[in-house]
């Protein structure tokens, strides 16, 4: 199986490139955002590949990091979730930003890649809510909450948020819920507070 294919790139066209890797040309499927990424031709280039077999065909699929690749592995397990599937929504949807989706239960985002309506976003996020890398480096304030309010703008600041996001996950409870809480709340705040009270606030939701 191959992990990584580093050559220069031949050619590529809507949905795919060809690696020329010592005189060897290697036909390797990409989404949209790959190929808009990826070099021009008789540029270096690396992919992460992914093997996928089937009984008419022995196909590679390029990302240009793993993360992009680990999430089309999880994205694969997901039923009624193919390959095409699974590179529109990482060509809509970045690794950090589908991980925001999937914790803050975001079925509007995840329906703008082709093919996913709301019947499979709701089984996206069912299937890998549990499953989501979340750390406190994750930019929760750029989150698509349901009123879609842009906090990287709020008067919060980003750390802050993201402080008390934190702290709801040591406390036990999940990046789900913490994301989905702390986002509720400061839809409606205007002014600034300390970390403590956004979390006393957010505690006192959560126990409702």
């Amino acid at each position: 199986m191959f992990a990584k294919l580093t050559g220069l790139l031949d050619s590529k066209g809507d949905s795919w490139v060809v690696i020329d890797v010592g005189g060897v040309g290697y036909l390797v499927q990409c989404g949209t955002r790959t190929i808009n990424e990826i070099p021009v031709s008789g540029s270096s280039t690396t992919v992460f590949i992914e093997t996928v077999v089937r009984e008419d065909a022995f196909l590679l699929y390029g990302f240009l990091s793993t993360a992009d690749r680990d999430w089309f592995r999880l994205l694969l397990k997901v039923k009624n979730v193919g390959a095409r599937v699974a590179l529109g929504i990482l060509s809509s949807l970045p690794p950090e930003n589908l991980s925001n989706a999937i914790a803050a239960n975001d079925r509007n985002a995840l329906t703008l890649a082709p093919g996913v309506g709301p019947k499979l976003a709701e089984r996206i996020i069912s299937e890998l809510k549990d499953k989501v890398i979340f750390s406190p480096e994750i930019n929760v304030e750029k989150n698509n909450f349901s009123n879609s309010k842009d906090h990287s703008r709020h008067p919060l600041g980003s750390e802050i948020i993201k402080d008390t996001v934190s702290a709801l996950t040591n406390l036990g409870y999940s990046p789900a819920e913490s994301v989905e809480v702390v986002g509720k709340i400061t839809q409606h705040l205007e002014e600034k507070i300390e970390i403590k009270s956004l979390l006393r606030m957010s505690l006192k939701e959560l126990s409702k």
